[in-house]
């Protein structure tokens, strides 16, 4: 490795491990794995069954993920991006497929330290087979400054039996200027899940909307969303179902937590039943931290400030 790319390296996992995380395991060599900083793919390992194959792009990588026919890891494959340098534009594509009857679990952790002024775009296209799983936990850390816009999209399918869950968590820093887009279709027998968890606070803004498609019969999903808006937090939540096919469920529940007197937050549900033996459901909410949680855990020696972090922690959780 060249000086820069040592620095590189080291800069994200010093910043994975300020946030509690042990760095060290990510990186065995057991453990099919991709970093990338910038425009660099600065570590890269493929393990049996797995195929990372990496592509520079205009400001960014984009990367075809494959794992193979009935393949079942039992470690989870580790996506690290990440960005050091304070200005600049990151663009990441991800091409993920599950062949039929395969098990996968990534842990994707995104890293932009010292960012101040920063554009991330990110699409994922992903297709889960017949058959497979595969679940996939995103978790951002920024800067303090607040001034990163990041866009993220999801776009993903799953065929006759498959399994798909996708979680979005953004909660350790602040978040900036954030959208979030998650579109799932799910087929005959499948099953899915989107769960976007996020912190707002000071002047940041935020979008999230999920989207599930049961296209197929006895398709089941659920699109969930968790906002805490603290300061002047700008938040606009969309869950949306639509029901296509017989039996199909779907559940989308939006709750929000807001503290300060400029925050401003909009919730919004959407239901749409096309086949009528289509079952759809939805439970939102928007309201302020708990008094009474707040005024027990002062009783017991917490000021304000340190109480509502302790009920903001157990409510992202």
């Amino acid at each position: 490795m060249s000086v820069n790319v040592v620095n590189e390296y080291k800069q994200i996992i010093d910043t994975l491990e300020k946030n509690g995380y042990d760095a060290s395991k990510y990186f065995d060599k057991k453990v099919a794995s991709i970093i990338i900083s910038g425009n660099r793919v600065i570590g890269l390992n493929n393990v049996q069954g797995v195929k990372l194959t990496p592509t520079q792009i205009e400001n960014g990588v984009k990367v075809d993920m494959e794992i193979e026919e009935g393949v079942i890891l039992p470690i989870p494959i580790h996506v690290c991006t990440g960005y050091v340098e304070k200005k600049g534009l990151q663009n990441i594509i991800f091409n993920i497929r599950i062949r039929k009857n395969a098990k996968v679990k990534f842990t994707a952790h995104c890293v932009f330290p010292q960012a101040e002024e920063f554009t991330h775009n990110a699409i994922s296209n992903v297709i889960v087979e017949e058959g497979a799983v595969m679940e996939y936990t995103d978790e951002h850390f920024h800067s303090d400054l607040g001034t990163i816009s990041l866009k993220t999209i999801t776009n993903a399918k799953v065929e006759k039996g498959g399994i798909y869950k996708n979680s979005f968590t953004l909660t350790k820093t602040r978040v900036g200027k954030l959208y979030v887009e998650m579109n799932l279709d799910l087929g005959e027998q499948a099953a899915g899940e989107l769960v976007s968890k996020v912190k707002g606070s000071k002047t940041d803004v935020i979008e999230i909307k999920e989207t599930l498609n049961l296209n197929g019969a006895h398709a089941r999903g659920i699109a969930k969303s968790t906002v805490v808006a603290l300061d002047e937090t700008k938040a606009n939540i969309i869950n949306v179902a639509y029901g296509n096919a017989p039996y199909s469920y779907g559940h989308v529940e939006c709750n929000e937590i807001t503290k300060g007197d400029k925050v401003d937050v909009k919730t919004e549900p959407i239901l749409k039943v096309v086949n009528d033996l289509s079952e759809l459901t939805h439970e939102a909410s928007i309201g302020r931290v708990n008094k009474r949680q707040l005024e027990t855990l002062m009783a017991k020696g917490l000021n304000e400030e340190e109480a509502t972090e302790l009920i903001i922690k157990g409510i992202l959780q």
